[in-house]
């Protein structure tokens, strides 16, 4: 199944690419030519088609855990102050998403959107380390019943150029639904309270809307 947001681009990748091999077969005499033509235009569009595949995840929501927002690879975990709107100290998990990755964005908890905002910005690569505040981004706050509130941002990278999201403010939302969408590499930063308990290391692989990132510890409720 295929995300909405790819669906102009499919089609008209798909009449192209159809154009293109019908053109080779009637216009290239040569066989390795046509060939080459007919077969590079099949993987253009086999590559839109895996970009903007949306796998169905099922989800029973959990308030105690945070999961990935995103399919990608763990690239930052650490401490950082954030400005826009906790205004103090965060753990910050950030996510790299290749071309390769599934590039749905999935809420990563149940709750409350209490804010939502996009930013114009740069396309510095995703792992930059000013992408965060630099790049073309969105910043979604969200309140949950046991973290409170914990944010993420969707932020645009080196090829992207469009960012979707969803999310409106006072819109109840459950943990794996669908919250948007990165169209052609990006990163996606969560913002979490500096108590919870980190689940995911450095290098590792995760699954949208699968993979525990944080998990609430009981003792901090006391």
């Amino acid at each position: 199944m295929f995300h909405k947001e790819g669906q102009k681009i499919i089609i008209f990748t798909f009449f192209l690419v159809v154009a293109a091999v019908l053109a080779a077969q009637f216009y290239i005499p040569l066989e390795w030519a046509r060939l080459t033509v007919q077969l590079v235009a099949l993987f253009i569009l086999i590559a839109i088609l895996q970009f903007f595949r949306n796998p169905k995840r099922h989800v029973t929501p959990n308030f105690d855990d945070i999961l990935a927002p995103v399919d990608g690879k763990v690239v930052v975990i650490e401490e950082v102050y954030e400005p826009e709107y906790f205004k103090e100290k965060r753990r910050q998990v950030s996510i790299f998403m290749s071309p390769v990755n599934v590039h749905v964005t999935r809420y990563p908890a149940s709750g409350t959107i209490t804010y939502s905002k996009y930013h114009p910005g740069k396309y510095l690569v995703a792992w930059h380390p000013k992408s965060s505040t630099e790049n073309e981004r969105t910043t979604v706050i969200l309140h949950t019943p046991k973290f409170g509130e914990i944010g993420y941002r969707q932020i645009a990278g080196a090829m992207a150029r469009r960012i979707v999201n969803y999310a409106e403010e006072g819109e109840q939302v459950a943990q794996g639904e669908d919250a948007g969408f990165i169209k052609f590499g990006s990163r996606v930063d969560l913002l979490l309270p500096l108590n919870c308990n980190i689940t995911v290391k450095l290098n590792q692989k995760v699954v949208g809307a699968k993979t525990c990132i944080a998990s609430f510890r009981p003792e901090d409720d006391q």
